[in-house]
This record gives C-alpha cells, sequence and structure tokens, in this order.
C-alpha cells in the first residue's frame, strides 16, 4: 500500500511537470495560480492530508510578505494549495529531483543561507519584487522543526519589506492527526532523508493541516521589532492551535494576546476554519 502511494505521489510530481512545461506558458497569471492550488490541493491529498483554513478574510493577495512557521517540505505545498505564493528556500532544494524543477519554475528564489552576500542578494530581489505588487513567502526561522515550539525568528529577510514599505502576513501551521492532537508526523528534522519523511508522513494520516491568517503587520522602519511581531503572532496562534478544540478558542487568545491581528473592523478575527479540501484513510479525495 506504501509503495502504491508513493507511486501515485511520483506520477502526480511528473504530471505537475508537463502542466507548467505545456500549460503556464498560455495560461494568465490567474490561470497558473489556479492550476498551481489545484494541484497542490491533490498532493495534499495524496499524502492524506486535508486543509482547514482560518481567518481566511485577513488574507493579503498582492504585495505582502508572508512568513510562516516551519515544519516541513509539505508546508510549501499546504500554503500553496491556501494561496500559491512564491517561497525563499534553500540552494539545496533546486537540486532536488522533479521538486527542484517545479519550484524554480513557480518563481522561488534560492539562497545559500551560508554565504552572507547572498542574504543580501536575495534581500533587494525581495524588496524589488515587493514593490512590484507581488506576494513571497519566507520561513524566518532559517530551518524546521517539529513544530511544537518556533525557533527564534531571523530579521535578515524583513529587511525586505521595511525597504518596500510592504506589509507583513504571518501565517501559522500546525498539523493534527485523526485523533485531535498535534502530529508530528510531517517533521521533517535533523538527519532524515526525504524518502524517510515521506515515509513517516505517510504512515502518520490521515492528517489535517491547520493554516491561521493572521492579520497583517505594518512594516515601520525596524526589521527586528517586525520579526519579533511576527514571531508573537504566529507563537499565539499556535499555542492557540494547540490547545483542546483550538480552532474554537484560537480567536480569543490571539485577542488577548496580540492586538494587532484584529480585523480592520475592529472585530476579533472569527475562530471557524474553513475545509478547504477533504481526505478519506487512504488518502484519496472525501
Amino acid at each position: 500500500m506504501l509503495a502504491f502511494r508513493k507511486a501515485r505521489l511520483i506520477a502526480h510530481l511528473l504530471h505537475g511537470m508537463f502542466t507548467v512545461a505545456t500549460r503556464f506558458p498560455r495560461a494568465s497569471a490567474a490561470g497558473r495560480e489556479a492550476l498551481n492550488r489545484a494541484w497542490s490541493l491533490k498532493m495534499l491529498r495524496l499524502c492524506g492530508m486535508r486543509l482547514v483554513v482560518h481567518n481566511d478574510s485577513a488574507r493579503l493577495d498582492a504585495g505582502a510578505l508572508v512568513v510562516a512557521n516551519h515544519i516541513s517540505w509539505i508546508d510549501i505545498y499546504v500554503i500553496n494549495a491556501w494561496r500559491p505564493t512564491p517561497f525563499v528556500s534553500k540552494a539545496e532544494i533546486r537540486q532536488w529531483p522533479v521538486v527542484g524543477w517545479l519550484a524554480q519554475q513557480l518563481g522561488t528564489v534560492f539562497i545559500q543561507r551560508e554565504k552572507r552576500s547572498d542574504a543580501r542578494r536575495i534581500m533587494h530581489e525581495l524588496s524589488d519584487r515587493l514593490s512590484a505588487g507581488e506576494l513571497m513567502c519566507v520561513f524566518p526561522e532559517g530551518t524546521t522543526s517539529d513544530g511544537v515550539a518556533l525557533l527564534p525568528f531571523h530579521a535578515n529577510m524583513f529587511q525586505a519589506a521595511v525597504s518596500a514599505a510592504s506589509p507583513v502576513q504571518p501565517v501559522c501551521l500546525m498539523y493534527e492527526d485523526a485523533q485531535g492532537r498535534q502530529s508530528t508526523a510531517p517533521a521533517y528534522i535533523g538527519d532524515m532523508s526525504l524518502g524517510q519523511s515521506l515515509d513517516v508522513l505517510l504512515r502518520g494520516g490521515p492528517l489535517t493541516a491547520h493554516v491561521y491568517v493572521a492579520e497583517a503587520l505594518m512594516p515601520g522602519v525596524d526589521r527586528r521589532t517586525l520579526a519579533a511581531q511576527a514571531e508573537q503572532t504566529i507563537g499565539v496562534a499556535l499555542r492557540s492551535l494547540q490547545g483542546t478544540g483550538a480552532p474554537a478558542r484560537a480567536a480569543a487568545a490571539l485577542e488577548r494576546e496580540a492586538p494587532a491581528v484584529r480585523n480592520a473592523g475592529g472585530a476579533a478575527a472569527s475562530p471557524e476554519g474553513t475545509l478547504i479540501d477533504d481526505v478519506d484513510q487512504q488518502g484519496r479525495s472525501a
């Protein structure tokens, strides 16, 4: 069964290459986003995962730096299934078979983290793309974790939002098992290979990927302050989602601990999540 599910994933990746090579050149920007989102949603289904989005009314669709906690390679497909967004990723991903090519074609910016000069180059590119009205997504922890707690946020990439005077949209990711408990099955950490990570993920299902969309933060003039605000906001959302009956309590906790994430009209964000896609035990569309 596991081998069959892997084969379906490989076929889906190859179909993604075919779609990007043949349909993207003729498609409009909106058309490419729709293709990307549909393909990413199916990727989650094949991994035995459904998607639930909370507070989607806060979503910005242009000219914003999206920042999220980072748990796994699957995070990218979760965010693209919610709202397709180009990413900043480590340079090694460009060398991954199929996945690296797809990432490059979808506008991913690759960074060599060990080179400080490369970080400056990426910051300037991000600033230019934000100024042009594009969306970009970064993982400010700089690496993956098990998702139980946040790692410290690095402030470097936040300079792009400051320089472009663009808002920052914090997004919290959390994975949940069939019993309603936080799952670490998707975590891609330590010396784990991509193949091992995939095995653990597929065996850990069915899973729910929660995406909590927090209210945008204004860039201000200091990247470190902005990074600290984003870390606080995502931390509050994560602690809320980890609690018993998490989705029903997320907005209340955000209201108490992080007033910056209130809706523009002053009302607290809705605690109800929207089920975007569902799966059954075998990872098929329900």
